[in-house]
């Protein structure tokens, strides 16, 4: 994987971590980053090593606040300086939509290895572009959700159409419509169901690491297969799921991989396992 400059890239154990990595604008998504995230997803489909990747955010403040707003505003004074007819991330007329916002997900590059997304304080706005692509979310104590769309005058969108799959549809409207005004703790985010465990910020990347190496000691195919067999259940009606269910079996269910598990399960070594 080549270098990066939003983003800090490693991989050990089978497990790739992508942290961003603006930590002085609070991990703001500007126009690099997009390139770069949609770079780094479209590569890992390429890797015959990596089986998990954990995605979060450097420093201690911000997962990530969404796009960089600095950036936009700029951009918007310059195309209303060369037309002031356009609107930036339109073309010539409001069919014609250019934004890249949708492109940083690993799910928008048609990736299938586990994504664990580690949250460590503020996550909002474009935030839950990403979000809503994981496949397992777990927080810092200090974490936050919000979404500040409205209060900025701009529509909450993309945003929560991505978190309406992952919480209650009267969460994600209280978050999208109070904008600024409220915040969802990371404890309430446990409950609602957006997370799956809060930890003391010390401990948040030991157990993503934990998580992520747990998953990645399994063989690829299988992790693969059940994580679009799991999205494909979100995204189809339970009938249709189930009537292309088989197709998972055929491409999870391969004899190398599975002699792989057989073979784990002959050796009469027991998975050490926790409780949660």
């Amino acid at each position: 994987m080549g270098d990066f400059e939003t983003l800090a890239y490693e991989e050990r154990n089978a497990v790739a971590w992508v942290t961003l990595n603006r930590p002085d604008v609070l991990n703001a998504v500007n126009t690099t980053m997009q390139r770069e995230l949609a770079s780094v997803w479209r590569a890992l489909r390429n890797s015959d090593t990596v089986r998990c990747v954990v995605l979060t955010g450097a420093g201690e403040r911000a997962f990530t606040t969404g796009r960089d707003r600095s950036e936009a505003l700029s951009a918007n004074e310059s195309m209303a300086e060369s037309s002031p007819s356009r609107r930036t991330g339109f073309g010539s007329t409001d069919f014609h939509f250019n934004g890249a916002d949708d492109q940083i997900g690993p799910k928008s590059a048609d990736l299938w290895i586990p994504v664990v997304a580690a949250v460590n304080g503020i996550a909002c706005g474009g935030a839950f572009f990403l979000l809503g692509e994981a496949d397992i979310i777990i927080a810092s104590d200090n974490a936050t959700f919000f979404d500040p769309h409205v209060s900025s005058g701009l529509a909450a969108t993309y945003e929560s159409i991505h978190m309406a799959h992952r919480m209650p549809f009267g969460e994600i409207a209280r978050i999208a419509l109070m904008g600024s005004h409220e915040r969802v703790s990371a404890q309430r985010a446990y409950e609602i169901g957006l997370i799956s465990e809060v930890l003391a910020p010390g401990d948040l990347a030991a157990q993503a690491a934990w998580i992520a190496e747990s998953i990645a000691s399994q063989p690829a195919l299988p992790l693969q297969a059940t994580v679009r067999s799991l999205w494909m259940a979100r995204e189809l009606t339970r009938q249709q799921a189930l009537d292309m269910g088989w197709s998972m079996i055929a491409l999870g269910n391969q004899p190398e991989p599975r002699e792989e598990g057989l073979r784990a399960f002959a050796s009469g070594k027991r998975v050490p396992w926790r409780l949660r």
